[in-house]
């Protein structure tokens, strides 16, 4: 049984089902929510807990399975905690999966968590996901991305008796913070917790907040090309400017932005070739964010004016090789600038 993260705590207040699985890349709220599970367990006398961590090929599996049935002298109930960080539990841990998915139901005495990273499509209709998915709660963990991370952060606000000014004052500070936080909903858990500790509970100005919160966003390529479609060009500096300052390669930064490009322009030909959009999304495999992004860009995009973009790309490729192009800038960082930002303002809302 599948529940979204918003409902495990309704979830849980309606009976502990025997096994738990969590999967997902966002450190934070995995935690937040395998420790909701466990407080649940404990307050319903689960007391012992052990944890079995699969590393290497060679991970031996019968003892997550002989778990279940060996309970201490001191313990009428237990917790198992299974970690799978790599997402592949293999062969014989797929056929072990199994066997614990099977021997879990009907068991009280024993709660069996389960904690994966974000798995694709195909993983998740795998023999052993599925086995794990019927016989318990399934709970997809999704990251939060740039444009609910706002609400996000005023929630948190408002548990510790916070919340920001009325008036346009309040998401103006909610993007500031947004800004400063991206990326690394960790360190923002850690920023909100921080403004308990310097202000008292009330209203937060925006000078209150900029004094007190770190620049700790993170950023990737991949974010950045979403941006470039989503048309956000001061997002799109600004995550430049980050990725520099990181130090990531312009290398990897011009690729996630040229293979939007090409596939901008192989959907502006099939579209001009009297193909659907939606009809030519899919058979270009572009789904996700990519393609409501894509639905929106195409449609105002000007076959010549994609195929000029693939000239520019394979000039900035050049350019972050040690090349250089006459009327470009010389050095990798501000060349990528000029590309990502012709393409974000041509995607941007008129």
């Amino acid at each position: 049984m599948q529940v979204g993260l918003a409902q495990l705590t309704a979830q849980l207040q309606r009976g502990l089902k025997p096994l738990y699985t969590l999967h997902g890349d966002e450190p934070l709220l995995i935690q937040e929510a395998a420790d909701a599970i466990r407080a649940a367990a404990r307050s319903q006398g689960h007391t012992e807990r052990t944890v079995h961590t699969v590393a290497g090929a060679h991970f031996d599996w019968s003892e997550v399975l002989a778990s279940g049935g060996s309970l201490s002298l001191f313990a009428d109930k237990q917790i198992v905690e299974v970690r799978i960080p790599s997402g592949k539990p293999g062969k014989d841990g797929s056929v072990a999966l199994q066997q614990l998915a099977e021997s879990v139901v009907g068991d009280a005495n024993t709660l069996t968590l389960v904690l994966l990273p974000r798995l694709d499509s195909a993983s998740q209709k795998t023999a052993w996901f599925l086995a794990l998915d019927q016989a318990g709660v399934t709970v997809k963990v999704d990251p939060v991305e740039r444009a609910a991370l706002p609400a996000w952060i005023a929630q948190r606000l408002q548990a510790q008796g916070q919340q920001v000014a009325e008036g346009e004052e309040g998401p103006r500070t909610l993007r500031f913070f947004a800004d400063r936080v991206e990326g690394n909903l960790l360190a923002a858990h850690q920023e909100i917790q921080k403004l308990a500790l310097l202000y008292p509970p009330g209203v937060l100005g925006l000078a209150q907040v900029q004094d007190a919160v770190l620049n700790v966003a993170r950023y990737t390529p991949f974010k950045l090309a979403e941006a470039v479609l989503a048309g956000q060009t001061e997002r799109v500096t600004r995550m430049l400017d980050g990725l520099e300052a990181e130090g990531e390669t312009p290398v990897l930064v011009h690729w996630a932005l040229a293979d939007d490009i090409r596939t901008l322009h192989r959907l502006r030909q099939a579209v001009d070739a009297g193909r659907p959009l939606p009809m030519a999304l899919r058979e270009h495999r572009v789904w996700g964010a990519k393609e409501s992004l894509m639905e929106r860009a195409v449609p105002r995009l000007a076959s010549a004016q994609v195929a000029q973009w693939l000239v520019d790309a394979h000039k900035v490729d050049g350019i972050t090789k040690g090349l250089t192009h006459e009327g470009w800038p010389h050095r990798p960082w501000p060349a990528l600038h000029r590309l990502a930002t012709q393409v974000a303002q041509a995607c941007a809302v008129r």
